[in-house]
């Protein structure tokens, strides 16, 4: 049968813990050398909940007027970039085909040649053929 909790809360021993007395389990106060959680005001629920609800709306309406002024900048920035194409059509081509040589040029090169295998692995699958041959 589990032990009965006591609401009580007990003084700290100011001169220190003993050697293999338990722990209590429970908050320490340093300020006040009391262990226990101390009570806590009842609040209104009501009051809380439309205090949470005002903290919804509130952020709902942010993310809404976020949304809505990226979405803008997005629209600004196709309409502008479609006006360049417009005008510059030739630039334009140039300008996408070096991008686009850049970007393969540099992924070539960053990553390793996938046909060529490290040493040690190479050493070791070797040594496991000639096992094979020999059994």
């Amino acid at each position: 049968m589990p032990r009965r909790k006591s609401t009580e809360t007990t003084t700290l021993d100011t001169e220190g813990a003993k050697i293999g007395e338990p722990v209590p389990r429970a908050i320490i106060d340093i300020n006040t050398a009391s262990v226990g959680v101390p009570r806590q005001a009842e609040h209104d629920l009501r009051t809380e909940l439309s205090a949470l609800r005002k903290q919804v709306d509130t952020l709902q309406q942010q993310v809404l007027s976020a949304g809505r002024s990226v979405k803008s900048g997005a629209g600004k920035a196709v309409r502008q970039t479609e006006a360049v194409a417009k005008h510059y059509p030739l630039s334009t081509f140039i300008l996408v085909a070096a991008a686009f040589a850049v970007v393969a040029f540099t992924s070539r090169h960053v990553s390793p040649p996938r046909h060529r295998r490290p040493a040690a692995l190479r050493e070791i699958r070797d040594f496991y053929d000639r096992m094979r041959e020999r059994i």
